[in-house]
């Protein structure tokens, strides 16, 4: 088996409904982006990751800098394992509304112009290609991995704090849940 990590972005400097679709990290943020790098860097040497991969949003690729760094290695981009697509017609202070919505059903129900089934499949999918690899994304693409490994329809099924870290083994059978990430305790939005 071998391990892939999936690392939620530290805090944004802006969230969802601020005028800024793509903040970077706020200074708790940089905290926690150094933490878990420090965190991912202390484990055993057969763990340890050995790429880093990120969404492209600025806050995952902020917090995936300092593993990156330490371990001398390049951060690769990464859409597939990015933000969860804003449907035509939902400006930006009407997303974080939409997101609700999501949050209280299944994928199937969500409400937009694409297969989100699909785009979930194709998360778990970019996952599977970096065994090995902590991989820096978001809170819905976590619970995409998570719902899917778990057979749950529904789209709120795990609520990961910034930059907790969910440990995956990959094998020849696919992808097994080992431990979740920490939850997160405030509302998510």
């Amino acid at each position: 088996m071998t391990a892939i990590y999936l690392v939620r972005h530290g805090r944004p400097a802006s969230s969802w409904g601020d005028d800024n679709p793509n903040p970077g990290l706020d200074a708790l943020g940089v905290e926690q982006a150094n933490a878990v790098a420090a965190h991912l860097l202390a484990l055993p040497e057969q763990d340890s990751p050995s790429r880093v991969i990120s969404s492209p949003l600025r806050r995952c690729r902020e917090t995936a800098a300092p593993l990156a760094l330490a371990l001398s290695l390049a951060v690769e981009v990464d859409a597939a394992v990015g933000e969860i697509p804003t449907p035509k017609g939902v400006s930006v202070d009407q997303r974080a509304t939409w997101l609700r919505r999501a949050f209280e059903g299944e994928w199937a129900e969500i409400a937009g112009d694409i297969d989100y089934e699909a785009w979930r499949r194709n998360v778990v999918g970019a996952v599977v290609r970096y065994p090995g690899a902590a991989i820096f994304s978001h809170f819905v693409a976590i619970n995409a991995v998570l719902s899917c490994l778990s057979g749950d329809a529904r789209v709120l099924v795990s609520r990961p704090d910034h930059t907790s870290v969910t440990r995956l083994d990959a094998g020849p059978r696919g992808l097994t849940l080992v431990e979740r990430g920490a939850e997160a305790s405030t509302d998510i939005l």
